[in-house]
């Protein structure tokens, strides 16, 4: 065993234990560190107040003077939370979140110190821009961009620091972010689908996309995480040969969790609900080593953000715990990966669900509306929902292990199923008042009975219906929720939008009363849509075909899924809601292309290290003393040796031609790198790294996983899933 291995294996068995001391009450805790309308109301004038509140719920701008007012209270508070220093929190084009912190220190003109916060720099800042991913939005010497602050989103601290979320834009106004669009896209869905609920109840006057994500992650040992320059790099095992038992005995899903991961969880929980993220369950997953936490659902806005903040926070506490948590989506082969499940759904200010089912006809009629146009958007642009969660990193997991596939499919099980084919049935124009009564008591009526034994599931489903929202499972473990939620809920929006004015056009020129026009338009949607609904296997090959038959789409890498974004659909669809401008999105796609190609190129470096750096000196160690051995049994038996060393031979030579094939695919990896590298063009260039050097990957680990099979384990360099994958 190599000297950096033992050492990790010894560390992480004396590992110091962390003391946890006796929590008080959570919901003493929550939300003790953010600025939210409880410190507001005990820190701001009414008149602050309100203009803070008419930010939020109505998005009227706040005045100069009031901003003072604002940002001086904010000052006041952060600092008798410890906080010295504040920073405008967002999310550039990276995925992850970016600061820069100022301290409340300023000096004035006699030379005296004094704290300052005013609201010039709440609400608005200039981090230099020029090193973060633009897609050519601008050039490398124009540095300027503006942070904006978000007041839907409440500032908090962290450690010393007040953040404050903020979106992020160019000199020229273009958003360089993920929440400038989410934002504009959760107006825009707002809009639509109060125009649509006010059909059902004209007190709605907005409607919140809500959204409850579910984070899986995996942990391991710190000090064994640092002996693997491939976790370290790319935040997976390149190679790793499977350990003799994983996840087939289904032993540890639901498990007892292990004491350290409670450990760590406990801290965790602790920080989080300091920091108002409202997380509520936590418990094994699948494989070895992996676990969930989810939160209560909220506004999607916040959850996205609050989402962000979690894995900063992971990662710190369990670097205090000795711990490494890995949000890559496959971390481990033959094991299962790790997604991000977002469940979204529709509530208004009213407090009703518009994905739930009510008590009444009228109510399960607007359920129906909802629930229909929902599946005909997704029907409509499932290309463009399969684009929100390509990446290099979620194409190893997609289509395997409980992954959903590439091909985009809604599953709502048998019972509704039904309900839609009878739906589908209605005669078109006005009904009769028998047709009326069937439809409202015998189709409508029963959907909440039905729902209650609707529990079904299934795994393979990209999209779907569970109860009283819908659960995108596709999303993966290290992506960030505001991608697919800025186009599932423009897609929406657009569908609602278009809903709206064939049902008005019904009424005003076929005089229909609403719920005839309402029924008409929505058993069209429902013959539209038939395409994309499935409840069958996802990962079979007769499902492949049969979706290749519907015409939906199954871009299973990332430079394919990525092409459609700039298609005229897709193009016309951001315009005409108002979420993004052409410039927008095609820099988008340019950043997202760029960012496969550099994983795909720095996983491919890695390979080479290891292969040229640890796998071959190891392995040619051990092959040497195989020889040496052969040699003195030579010496001692003479001719007649071959009959005690054939062992010896055969694993010689099987050494030999491992070494010998792992050699040459490193070095045509290599040289197929370097002709993609010379390409300028960011797709073919990103076609190549897909389609030429990623393709060598499977190979190389092949070799390397058959060498740590075949060489002594004292003499193997790198760290075992056996050692990784199983907390004590």
């Amino acid at each position: 065993m190599s000297n950096q291995r033992f050492k990790a294996i010894n560390d992480s068995q004396n590992r110091s234990r962390i003391d946890i001391k006796e929590d008080r009450r959570r919901s003493e805790l929550f939300a003790t560190k953010v600025f939210n309308e409880e410190k507001m109301i005990q820190h701001l004038t009414k008149d602050a107040l309100e203009s803070v509140k008419g930010a939020i719920f109505a998005g009227s701008k706040i005045d100069r003077k009031i901003a003072d007012q604002v940002a001086e209270a904010m000052k006041g508070w952060a600092i008798s939370m410890g906080a010295t220093h504040y920073t405008h929190w967002f999310q550039p084009l990276t995925g992850a979140t970016a600061e820069k912190h100022d301290a409340f220190f300023d000096l004035l003109a006699d030379g005296k110190a004094l704290e300052k916060f005013g609201g010039g720099q709440l609400v608005q800042q200039e981090p230099d821009a020029s090193s973060f991913p633009s897609g050519g939005i601008r050039n490398t010497f124009e540095a300027r961009g503006y942070t904006a602050w978000d007041p839907t989103s409440p500032a908090f601290v962290y450690d010393t620091t007040l953040c404050i979320p903020t979106i992020f834009v160019s000199y020229t106004g273009e958003a360089l972010d993920n929440k400038a669009p989410l934002l504009r896209a959760l107006n825009s869905v707002d809009d639509a689908a109060t125009a649509v609920a006010k059909y059902f109840d004209k007190n709605v006057s907005k409607v919140n996309a809500t959204l409850g994500w579910e984070q899986e992650y995996f942990l391991i040992d710190k000090s064994l995480a640092y002996s693997r320059p491939d976790i370290l790099m790319t935040g997976r095992t390149l190679i790793g040969r499977s350990a003799a038992k994983g996840q087939q005995l289904d032993d540890h899903y639901f498990g007892v969790i292990p004491q350290r991961a409670i450990s760590f969880m406990k801290d965790l929980e602790k920080e989080c609900t300091k920091l108002g993220i409202p997380v509520k369950t936590r418990h094994n997953e699948v494989a070895p080593n992996q676990f969930e936490l989810a939160p209560v659902f909220e506004e999607a806005n916040l959850a996205v953000d609050h989402n962000l903040l979690l894995m900063d926070v992971m990662e710190k506490i369990a670097d205090r715990h000795k711990f490494k948590v890995l949000f890559h989506e496959k971390p481990f082969a033959g094991i299962n990966g790790s997604g991000k499940h977002n469940n979204w759904s529709l509530s208004t200010d009213t407090g009703v669900n518009l994905l739930s089912p009510g008590t009444t006809p009228m109510k399960n009629l607007q359920f129906l509306t909802f629930f229909i146009n929902t599946i005909k958007a997704v029907d409509t642009y499932e290309e463009l929902l399969r684009s929100s969660i390509a990446s290099a990193s979620n194409d190893h997991r997609l289509g395997a292990n409980e992954a959903p596939p590439a091909i985009l499919s809604i599953f709502i099980g048998k019972q509704l199923s039904e309900v839609l084919d009878e739906l589908e049935g209605v005669s078109q124009g006005k009904l009769s008042p028998e047709e009326k009564t069937e439809l409202k008591l015998n189709v409508v009526g029963k959907i909440p009975e039905i729902l209650l034994d609707n529990t079904d599931r299934n795994r393979t489903s990209p999209f779907a219906f569970t109860g009283n929202k819908f659960e995108m499972r596709g999303v993966g473990s290290k992506t960030n929720c505001a991608k697919p939620m800025t186009v599932l809920n423009t897609i929406v929006a657009k569908q609602l939008k278009e809903f709206k004015k064939e049902v008005d056009e019904l009424i005003a020129k076929k005089n229909l009363k609403k719920d005839e026009a309402v029924f008409n338009i929505l058993r069209e949607y429902i013959k539209k849509s038939k395409r994309i609904r499935f409840d069958g296997d996802g990962y079979s090959d007769a499902w492949e075909k049969e979706a290749k038959r519907r015409k939906l789409s199954n871009n299973k890498t990332t430079p394919k899924a990525l092409e459609v974004l700039t298609s005229k659909k897709s193009l016309d669809l951001f315009k005409s809601m108002k979420v993004m401008s052409e410039t927008e999105v095609r820099a988008r796609q340019e950043v997202e292309l760029e960012a496969y190609i550099l994983h795909i190129q720095i996983e491919s470096r890695i390979y080479s290290e290891l292969v040229y750096n640890q796998v071959i000196p190891s392995t040619i160690e051990y092959q040497n003393a195989l020889i040496q051995n052969v040699i003195g049994m030579k010496d001692i038996y003479g001719a007649a040796h071959s009959k005690f060393s054939d062992g010896q031979f055969s694993i010689i030579e099987q050494i030999a031609e491992h070494v010998a094939a792992l050699k040459k695919m490193t070095d045509a990896m290599t040289e197929t790198r370097k002709k993609a590298n010379a390409l300028s063009d960011t797709h073919k260039k990103a076609i190549a790294y897909c389609e030429n050097v990623k393709p060598y990957f499977e190979g190389i680990r092949t070799h390397c996983d058959s060498l740590e099979h075949l060489v002594d384990n004292r003499l193997w360099p790198l760290t075992k899933y056996r050692e990784l994958l199983f907390i004590k």
